[in-house]
């Protein structure tokens, strides 16, 4: 029998209160939202260990999946990190302002725009990413490599509904 934690108290005291409420629900989805808490912490320690904002972070990794030359349309990036198109101007623009990406006509359509990562963008995601996984590597570090795995197909499942209604789907 493993440890009881918080959420085991939480859902004690409902069932206690609520007997005709199934609040079954809060076994799994309490302690994801306890836990993405934890992983937002950790991510934000490791974004600003860069001077990157997470939302920067979200667009300049977006830029560097990309692969070389590091760049995608602002459509592109607005479908990956699922922000409006508006908020992604914003975004273009401050991430403009500060060197770390860079903007140009699309040879293909002289219409469009892309966005390039400069190389201080891509040295500072780089940087992040690196910190981000000791963070995360910390956060799973109680369960074994096949436990990864299992959860991560557990979470892909409850998620796939999600990914599939989304914009970028």
């Amino acid at each position: 029998m493993t440890a009881r934690d918080e959420v085991d108290r939480i859902v004690e005291a409902w069932r206690r209160e609520r007997p005709e409420l199934d609040v079954e629900p809060l076994q799994v989805l309490s302690r994801v939202s306890r836990l993405a808490r934890h992983l937002d912490l950790a991510r934000r320690k490791a974004f600003a260990a860069s001077d990157l904002e997470p939302w920067e972070f979200d667009v300049l990794s977006a830029l560097r999946r990309a692969g070389a030359p590091y760049e995608l349309s602002p459509k592109a990036l607005l479908q990956q990190t699922l922000v409006s198109s508006g908020t992604m101007t914003n975004r273009i623009d401050r991430l403009t302002s500060r060197g770390l990406v860079e903007r140009h006509t699309d040879p293909n359509d002289g219409r469009g725009i892309r966005v390039r990562m400069s190389n201080e963008g891509r040295d500072r995601v780089d940087r992040a990413l690196d910190e981000l996984m000791v963070y995360e590597a910390a956060l799973l570090r109680r369960l074994s490599r096949a436990d990864h795995e299992r959860l991560a197909g557990l979470l892909r499942t409850l998620a796939a509904d999600f990914d599939e209604s989304s914009p970028s789907a």
